[in-house]
């Protein structure tokens, strides 16, 4: 049985005198936020919100209302009101309550707008107490678990959740001012495709067959390309059952890009364009804090080559180990310890190189860098060198130690795409849980012919998380996952 707190047990109490605590609707005609820009004098102002702030006077009560978006005062007058009315307010509504007013706007002497209520709608009771108003939620688990307490309380959550909203409604403007249409493709299906990941596995009842959870939709956007779509992108949930840390859920949200006709090349300037007017149009700035470390987003980015990247900082060069039991031999004799949650002699070339890329170079990474010329083993969707097929026309945008975006040009020979998802799925059988699988009807798709395509990806999560200077990635996610309690 639940068992309530004595403030929970009065609020219950209170219920019984309220005629009917949970109305339909009630008409407003302004937001709290629009209501604060009001010139004083403005009358039949209708507003509506939570109380988040309030005060008890003798014959007049102050409170503010709130939203996601505002916050404005309401004073509410014995002599406004009526008797009854008030009489009601003081007796039956509590802080954390829902309420309707409508007034007039007016300006305190201490310089805040305020509604004088004229009347007043009770719209529902709050059974629990909100957190003390000066600490709100505190214990960082119970913020994730309770995010719906945290916006109330706190306006750095707020402001992180609409920065987040507005972000990606200018990256959606953006594309749609080159062309970019948006789709939607599957959550689930029969291969997990797409990207070097270990998958989630789900049991469709109704077919009786197991399916996985999306680990990125970029094979279903190629083959919305061979449809005839020559600009296509989607904002999609993918899922990847991998570690877990301060930048890596295993749930995330990842927009992908397909243009045809243009090569890697061409996604180097449209995602370093995108980001600076994107972020310029929020912020009006292109510094960023990072940390306590102010980052300049401005101007030209940096391109380096992976080869390049790992002689800066641990001496290996691709090119003298350039297969798997040199450079595994190599890592080794260097006493270069690397965490992995497969062994590393399980590992493919590319992966292992990748493993190696994010122990020795990737944390150093503060200003943004254009990474290219990956192994092609480490990319198996992306198109080879035409003057060295070891490596790929591919790129990773990383900036602080975080991989922001990923693109390529991508491979569209479905004979070569072929022979090296075989591969994949040959590393696959041998225990490497990050290889692809063999995808069969993405092939098929291929050979009706693909147009030149170049491909990006963008962790939403992640590039928010670093523009709000976050240290948790769950710090931007509204409602992260987390384990049950019982």
């Amino acid at each position: 049985m639940r068992e309530f707190s004595e403030q929970e047990l009065v609020r219950r109490d209170k219920l019984a005198n309220i005629k009917n605590p949970y109305p339909d609707k009630y008409e407003v005609n302004y937001s709290l936020k629009d209501a604060r820009e009001l010139e004083d004098g403005a009358t039949n102002v209708k507003v509506a919100g939570r109380i988040i702030l309030m005060r008890k006077m003798g014959k007049m009560a102050f409170l503010t209302l709130g939203d996601i978006e505002g916050r404005i005062q309401v004073s509410i007058k014995l002599d406004c009101v009526g008797e009854e009315a008030y009489q009601f307010f003081k007796t039956n509504i509590d802080l954390g309550d829902f309420i309707g007013v409508e007034g007039e706007v007016f300006t305190t002497h201490t310089g805040e707008k305020t509604i004088r209520a004229a009347s007043f709608q009770f719209l529902g009771k709050a059974l629990r107490p909100l957190p003390e108003k000066f600490h709100g939620l505190e214990d960082i688990e119970t913020i994730y678990r309770e995010r719906y307490v945290d916006l109330i309380m706190n306006e750095d959550a707020r402001k992180k959740f609409l920065f987040r909203s507005r972000f990606s409604r200018e990256i959606r403007n953006y594309l749609d001012s080159l062309g970019y249409i948006e789709i939607e493709t599957p959550i689930l299906s029969n291969k997990a495709s797409g990207a070097n990941a270990k998958p989630f596995i789900t049991h469709h009842n109704a077919l009786d067959t197991d399916f996985y959870l999306r680990i990125a939709p970029e094979t279903y956007l190629k083959r919305a390309v061979v449809g005839g779509f020559t600009k296509v992108f989607e904002i999609a949930r993918c899922f990847r059952n991998e570690g877990m840390d301060a930048t890596h859920l295993q749930d995330f949200t990842m927009l992908e890009a397909y243009g045809a006709y243009l090569n890697y090349k061409d996604n180097i300037m449209l995602t370093k364009n995108l980001l600076q007017t994107v972020i310029n149009n929020i912020f009006g700035t292109l510094n960023i804090y990072v940390g306590d470390k102010e980052v300049d987003l401005s101007g030209d980015w940096e391109i380096i080559s992976f080869r390049d990247l790992l002689l800066k900082y641990c001496n290996i060069d691709l090119n003298e180990y350039n297969n798997k039991e040199k450079l595994l031999k190599k890592i080794i004799e260097d006493k270069i310890e690397i965490d992995s949650d497969t062994p590393l002699e399980n590992l493919g070339y590319g992966n292992l190189v990748d493993q190696l890329y994010k122990k020795v170079a990737r944390p150093h990474v503060i200003k943004p860098i254009f990474l290219t010329e990956h192994p092609i083993d480490l990319s198996p969707l992306a198109r080879a060198n035409d003057d060295n097929k070891n490596i790929t026309d591919r790129f990773q945008l990383v900036i602080n130690g975080s991989e922001i975006i990923n693109g390529y040009s991508e491979l569209v020979d479905p004979l070569e795409q072929e022979r090296r998802l075989k591969i994949q799925a040959e590393l696959k059988s041998n225990g490497d849980d990050d290889a692809m699988p063999m995808d069969m009807d993405y092939i098929y798709a291929m050979e009706y012919g693909m147009p030149p395509i170049s491909g990006w990806g963008m962790g939403i999560d992640r590039i928010v998380q670093l523009l709000t200077n976050s240290s948790n990635i769950k710090d931007v996610i509204l409602f992260p996952l987390m384990k049950n309690k019982n």
